[in-house]
């Protein structure tokens, strides 16, 4: 397994949309198990490919807490199929969007489709913590970041400090 480099908004990278597996296969196992030790190692609760610089719809998460057994989702073209018409807000971070957190709403309980490490199709109903995880990493393979979800001037405050932040670290590597 390799640890990847995770790309920081704003990136145009992260705005595209993502082409779906055609299949789950030796590379794109690879690819989530390399994910995964990302994720953990950043530490994170999910990651999406188009977040390591790959335009696939792929994405890895895992919400156990330090100390508790590690529980991770491997998926590979996930899409919603059914939410709740009931919705919950949670502080929202972003392994893209570094130190940078907001409250986001979406849908509290949704079931999702997927291939898994093993190319079989699953269906899962999901709530909480998970539900939002997976729907913010799928908004992912979209091109979609929480801070789309948030006011315009909460986004462009963070935006314009991920900026500034770019800025800085370039001129500290020169």
């Amino acid at each position: 397994m390799a640890r990847l480099p995770i790309i920081v908004a704003p990136d145009p990278r992260l705005k595209r949309k993502c082409a779906a597996v055609e299949a789950v296969d030796e590379t794109v196992r690879t690819l989530m198990d390399d994910m995964l030790e990302t994720m953990y190692a950043a530490p994170g609760i999910g990651l999406a490919a188009p977040q390591v610089g790959i335009a696939s719809r792929v994405i890895v998460v895992d919400i156990a807490r330090e100390g508790e057994e590690r529980s991770p989702y491997r998926m590979a073209n996930p899409e919603v199929v059914h939410v709740s018409e009931e919705l919950a807000s949670y502080e929202e971070g972003c392994l893209s969007l570094p130190e940078h957190y907001s409250e986001v709403t979406r849908p509290s309980e949704a079931t999702i489709r997927y291939l898994d490490e093993n190319n079989e199709r699953r269906e899962v109903e999901v709530e909480g913590m998970l539900a939002t995880c997976i729907q913010h990493e799928i908004d992912h393979l979209d091109g979609i970041l929480f801070v789309d979800r948030i006011s315009r001037l909460k986004r462009d405050m963070i935006i314009k400090k991920l900026v500034k932040a770019k800025r800085a670290e370039a001129r500290a590597s020169d």
